[in-house]
């Protein structure tokens, strides 16, 4: 074990021992347990520990905040339980809720994948800054081409990265889960290539048009390239089929019938129901955040600003980023995320004035620490250790978000791609095609006043007292 032996096996031993823990992953910063019996969990000592920032009960897990280094954590909290890899789905007994399972199966597919999604999205942003400096000679070069593969890769074939994260969720062999995915991203069966090949054979009401059959059933035309829900389900219904072929297939042949009988059911069930049903359903979402920012940008993204550091405490977010994967994918931008920018700049200004304000060099050293992780796009430091304990400073945070959250919608910002957080995610919100540079105005502007605002405010409003110098 490595040097966090010690944080880890008192991490098992708290929340209730090995035979309690159902499953475990993380995040960026955060263990997410999902426990037999949240009742035999030691709240309070876990949060009073060092090393422990805070828990956290939501969406079904039991969530205990460790900060930056929450990686080299779970690798030995994984040995001092004895987990090799997430215990599988079906060995939850207890119901959770719709909602609480929805959040966990979105979480739980989106987290292992948060690295190399960040790092993409990063390499795609490093593309726009050089589009922007160099302008179109650039774009038409061999450079400009092999990073735009590096980034756009993850996001072309998200069905068969999310298939493989799916297909552990839900107990499915993970080459199946690729493999399901991957025949979502198989060329042919998009609807460019469909319309290209014919007219539409016909149209099913609020499906849309199809092109060809399967078995003489219609198959409705769908581009699933860069898609994040429909592999989702589709991967999920495998688990049901796989279920029941395990049960019937004698064990004998079982090695080679049991995937063909998944395949032979799942991908065309997928393709003819699932996907356009699906499709439908999360088109319908994405219109409704569409038309809240085309009624008004700046309230729009002035309510996401407000309102986003209190999803992440929750980790409800969870619940709205597939939406914004999605638009990035069809629109090639999204409006949907753009608004809460300016938070960890907002979080970074009330640390900042904090540590102005603060007598005790402890206390603040340790919010000097949390200003400099918040700048970073990392807020649960700074969220949980000071702003949310102190209130004031919360609610400092929240207001200079949501004001910069309206200066974002009113200068139409929009996000290009995943990447990096904070003062590092900036390019992903300048346009990859090249543009006027209005963007990075705009950007600079929005978290400008974010952080201004959160920090007069809490200058002006928070007073340190005894009370929280004990705290």
């Amino acid at each position: 074990m490595g040097k966090y032996k010690s944080l880890a096996e008192f991490i098992v031993e708290k929340v209730g021992g090995k035979e309690n823990i159902i499953s475990l992953t993380h995040c960026i910063t955060r263990l997410r347990f999902r426990l037999a019996d949240e009742g035999k969990a030691d709240d309070d000592a876990l949060k009073n520990a060092d090393g422990i920032v805070t828990v956290i009960k939501s969406g079904g897990q039991y969530q205990v905040v460790i900060g930056n280094h929450v990686a080299n954590v779970y690798v030995d909290v994984c040995q001092a339980a004895g987990i090799s890899e997430e215990k599988p789905a079906e060995a939850v007994q207890e119901k959770k809720g719709v909602f609480n399972t929805l959040i966990d199966i979105i979480s739980g597919c989106f987290q292992p994948i948060l690295g190399p999604l960040c790092a993409a999205g990063i390499v795609k942003g490093l593309n726009a800054v050089l589009v922007l400096l160099l302008g179109a000679s650039y774009s038409a070069g061999g450079t400009y081409m092999v990073l735009n593969a590096i980034g756009d890769t993850v996001f072309y074939f998200m069905p068969v990265i999310l298939g493989y994260t799916a297909a552990k969720k839900f107990s499915v062999h993970p080459i199946i889960g690729m493999v399901i995915g991957a025949a979502m991203c198989y060329p042919t069966i998009q609807k460019s290539a469909l319309e290209a090949a014919g007219e539409a054979l016909g149209t099913l009401p609020v499906i849309g048009d199809y092109y060809t059959t399967f078995i003489r059933i219609p198959m409705v035309a769908g581009n699933y390239t860069s898609s994040v829900v429909p592999v989702l389900v589709i991967v999920a219904f495998a688990g049901k089929v796989q279920k029941l072929a395990k049960k019937y297939i004698p064990e004998l042949i079982q090695n080679f019938f049991v995937p063909f009988t998944v395949l032979i059911v799942s991908v065309p069930v997928g393709l003819l129901v699932i996907g356009p049903v699906v499709s439908v359903i999360t088109a319908f979402l994405s219109q409704i955040f569409t038309g809240l920012y085309s009624f008004s940008a700046v309230l729009t993204a002035a309510a996401v600003g407000v309102l986003w550091q209190v999803l992440v405490i929750f980790g409800l977010h969870w619940a709205i980023i597939p939406i914004s994967i999605m638009n990035m994918s069809s629109l090639g931008y999204d409006t949907v995320i753009a608004g809460s920018f300016g938070c960890a700049f907002a979080a970074t200004a009330v640390m900042a004035a904090m540590a102005v304000k603060m007598k005790d060099k402890k206390r603040k050293a340790m919010v000097v620490s949390a200003a400099i992780s918040s700048i970073c796009g990392v807020t649960e430091p700074a969220i949980y250790g000071f702003a949310v304990p102190e209130k004031i400073p919360f609610a400092c945070l929240l207001a200079g978000s949501g004001v910069g959250g309206a200066i974002l919608g009113f200068f139409g910002i929009k996000k290009y791609s995943m990447g990096a957080l904070g003062i590092f995610g900036i390019p992903n919100y300048i346009n990859p095609e090249g543009g006027s540079g209005g963007e990075l105005v705009g950007i600079l502007i929005g978290i400008t006043v974010s952080a201004v605002v959160a920090f007069v405010l809490t200058m002006l409003l928070w007073k340190e007292n005894s009370e929280s110098e004990k705290a």
